[in-house]
């Protein structure tokens, strides 16, 4: 029954990134890939949230599973985001590459801490 439920999760993620990179892409429109790189960030801080909550044993194993392989797997993009930056390269945009690269790595792992970090406030 987990499986399912992931897979449906996965989805509701998925549909959720779309929704979300289709609203960010609307408002942004340069070169620099915004959207994917606020969705990852958000999608670590989610996982930051799950991953204290399930180590303080506020949520369940099976919880877990289904948030952060499902919602959150569905839900992130980080295939796109080495695409858009092999993108940036191809076109000669070095700069902006390294930068995307940068704010992709450096704000998943800060955003990660944060949602850890909030949880722990608690206790």
């Amino acid at each position: 029954m987990i499986w399912f439920m992931v897979c449906v999760f996965g989805g509701l993620g998925a549909v959720s990134r779309f929704i979300l990179d289709t609203s960010i892409q609307r408002w942004w429109n340069r070169v620099f890939p915004l959207s994917t790189v606020l969705i990852n960030i958000l999608a670590a801080f989610f996982v930051g949230l799950a991953a204290a909550s399930y180590l303080d044993r506020t949520v369940s194993g099976a919880t877990y599973l289904v948030f952060v392989l499902g919602f959150c797997g569905g839900f992130a993009t980080f295939p796109a985001a080495v695409g858009q930056m092999l993108s940036l390269v191809r076109q000669r945009k070095v700069w902006s590459a390294a930068l995307y690269l940068g704010v992709t790595l450096f704000g998943t792992m800060a955003s990660l801490a944060l949602g850890w970090w909030l949880i722990s406030l608690g206790h």
